[in-house]
């Protein structure tokens, strides 16, 4: 219904329409359909920040809704619009304009004086010590000052007990050159969008800091519960702490760059033996990720999450949609299930992969210098289960899997590879899968 609503609006523009209303018909099959038909007037609406810094941008003078059952309507399309914009301006944007520097300068702006906690880890010998993996990544693009690496850190509490918290770490890369194990071809080609990870990160904060939850029931980093009149009213009463991490780094090509063949030791101690710079991205998340953990074992009920644009493995199995996959805690929660019946309500299927024996069977070192094997030396498109092993290698190498359904403590964790979700660059982009993280 989302692309449905895109083409209608497409055609408005094209007949030089500025003020279109748009009404819904609500029925009892598609109790969403006022909110999922407006969500998709909003995405032939969006300009490029490149554009919108340069010269005016309204496409319409207005677009007018008419809310039939659905009150709030107005109020949520607003919020999802503010979202879809930072979630674009991040995700599409070049790798100059939106360089890890510049990007964590924007994200501080967009969130200037709101409900979301924003700090930005700049020192490079900090990002060294605490995060050694992900300064690998950028230890080439290092030699150049406006693209060093940053590591955002967004925080939301909501009021009241807290009896939730999620934490969710993205993959930020602002360019994908492959690294030493170069993209070809034309195949670096879209690799800007290599950070929308990242993107939908700070589109969910949007949310978060412009409807302001009281009582949230979170998943992902929160649940808003929506019924067909109703959100963020009259919801359960627990309250959730929101934790993101946005790991900003560029995959350069130089002198410096890491290469195969190097052992490095990650921030959980394991030592992660390097087969492909072109799969930088589970390793940028890495220790982040390991971070997270360290601060879930004191937090209430934390569910931790990576999202990422991590393989091309994901998009021949399922194209444009993303897919989940859920640790043991995590799917013994059912909450992969759960995405999934949301995502088809509100028009963003979203698919659900299982984790396997030979998925971490995969990982283990081939030899004595390491303990882990960050992946092979092929493309994940000819690896078997390609978009499965990258979960078991965060889920080693981060030590959760000492965090199982058997522990004394277990952890949830969810990997969430978004693949080529958000469309074809360069398109513009639709937010995937934030309809439905919001809606769930």
């Amino acid at each position: 219904m989302i692309e449905v609503f895109k083409i209608f609006i497409n055609r408005a523009l094209s007949a030089g329409i500025k003020s279109p209303l748009l009404v819904t018909v609500p029925h009892p099959r598609h109790p969403q359909a006022e909110l999922v038909s407006a969500l998709g007037a909003l995405l032939p609406l969006y300009t490029p920040l490149n554009v919108r810094e340069e010269e005016p941008t309204n496409k319409f003078d207005q677009l007018g809704l008419l809310p039939i059952r659905f009150e709030r309507l107005v109020d949520l399309v607003e919020a999802y619009e503010a979202a879809f914009t930072v979630c674009r301006d991040v995700g599409e944007t070049g790798p100059e304009r939106m360089s890890p520097p510049n990007t964590a300068e924007y994200v501080k702006s967009a969130f200037l004086g709101g409900n979301v906690k924003v700090e930005v880890t700049e020192d490079q010998k900090l990002i060294e010590k605490e995060y050694p993996l992900m300064a690998a990544v950028n230890r080439c693009a290092n030699t150049v000052k406006e693209h060093q690496a940053r590591l955002v850190r967004l925080e939301y509490v909501g009021e009241g007990d807290i009896k939730d918290t999620y934490m969710m770490v993205g993959k930020g890369v602002t360019i994908d050159t492959g690294g030493c194990d170069l993209k070809t071809g034309g195949n670096m080609w879209g690799m800007c969008r290599d950070k929308y990870g990242s993107a939908v990160v700070a589109g969910f904060f949007k949310v978060l800091d412009i409807l302001k939850p009281k009582h949230v029931k979170a998943l992902l980093h929160f649940e808003l519960t929506i019924t067909t009149n109703t959100f963020c009213e009259g919801l359960a009463t627990p309250s959730s702490r929101a934790i993101g991490y946005m790991c900003m780094v560029r995959n350069s090509i130089g002198a410096k760059a890491y290469t195969c063949d190097e052992v490095i030791k990650s921030r959980s101690g394991k030592r992660i033996h390097i087969y492909n710079t072109d799969a930088e991205g589970r390793i940028t998340m890495l220790d982040p990720l390991t971070r997270a953990k360290e601060e879930a074992l004191n937090e209430v009920n934390p569910h931790l999450m990576t999202l990422a644009t991590l393989t091309g493995h994901e998009v021949l199995t399922y194209g444009y949609y993303a897919a989940i996959m859920d640790n043991g805690p995590a799917k013994k929660s059912g909450w992969a299930r759960k995405i999934q019946d949301t995502g088809d309500t509100y028009g963003q299927p979203i698919e659900i992969s299982r984790l396997q024996p030979e998925d971490y069977e995969f990982h283990k070192a081939e030899c004595e210098q390491a303990h882990i094997r960050q992946g092979n030396t092929k493309p994940s498109t000819v690896t078997l289960r390609g978009h499965q092993t990258p979960a078991a290698f965060l889920i080693m190498a981060s030590r959760l899997d000492e965090h199982g359904c058997d522990s004394k403590h277990p952890l949830k964790f969810t990997h969430i590879d978004i693949g080529s979700a958000a469309g074809e660059h360069p398109d513009t982009s639709l937010p995937n899968p934030l309809v439905t993280l919001v809606a769930e």
